[in-house]
């Protein structure tokens, strides 16, 4: 675990295939006030990584920022029992065999709503996304919308055909931008819009995503440079 500040922590977790292409895993891992522990897009979980979580506290929230990101949602579950389910709409319906809580929105639950905002982007037909900024580090927390492959990352684990794509696409630094293909279907920009220029109000300073590189500093002037076709 990597303690980006006091009481949140990345995890990186293995690679994994999707359509071919190799992305790592990552997980953010928050500490509330209450004690609790909220758990951003879960990866295996394996002994080790339980008994690290175990040391923080009682895991209560286990959190699906996107259809995409439930892979390990059930193992956590067996594992945390008391803990609940979080994800947007899009998730619960893709995933019909586990308990959710009400599909998430651009409101936080009152559970972590003083601690971490929330941000619903929506304006594709294609995926939508729920972001998160931990306000007491700052950190802005993102699924795919901003994904931020290192030049040594594609080179070990793209082939030679599908690293001129990552480029082309500018999922790689320092670009860090969403799938092309993901772009191409956001027909309903002027509420993301607003939703992202309230996400830049909190002049985040860290970046985490899922899958590249995060930004220890400067993350708002980041998040122009990344998002700035949504602008």
């Amino acid at each position: 675990m990597i303690e980006i500040d006091r009481n949140i922590w990345l995890v990186d977790g293995p690679n994994v295939s999707f359509y071919g292409f190799a992305y790592p895993t990552r997980m953010v891992v928050v500490r509330l006030a209450t004690g609790a522990v909220w758990v951003w897009s879960p990866i295996a979980l394996t002994e080790a990584l339980r008994a690290e979580i175990d040391l923080l506290g009682p895991v209560a929230h286990l959190v699906s920022p996107n259809k995409l990101h439930h892979l390990y949602l059930a193992d956590w579950q067996a594992a945390f029992p008391t803990a609940k389910l979080w994800g947007p709409a899009t998730t619960i319906k893709k995933k019909p065999e586990l308990t959710f809580q009400p599909p998430l929105t651009g409101e936080a639950p009152e559970a972590w709503a003083e601690e971490i905002a929330q941000f619903h982007f929506c304006g594709s037909s294609f995926m939508d996304e729920v972001v998160f900024c931990h306000l007491p580090s700052r950190t802005a927390i993102f699924a795919d919308l901003s994904e931020n492959f290192s030049d040594s990352f594609i080179r070990a684990y793209w082939s030679w055909w599908q690293r001129p794509i990552a480029r082309l696409w500018k999922i790689v630094e320092p670009y860090g931008y969403a799938p092309l293909e993901w772009r191409w279907s956001w027909r309903e920009k002027v509420e993301d819009r607003r939703t992202l220029k309230r996400l830049l109000a909190l002049k985040p300073e860290r970046v985490v995503m899922a899958h590249g590189t995060w930004q220890r500093s400067g993350g708002t002037a980041y998040l122009e440079r990344a998002l700035r076709w949504l602008l």
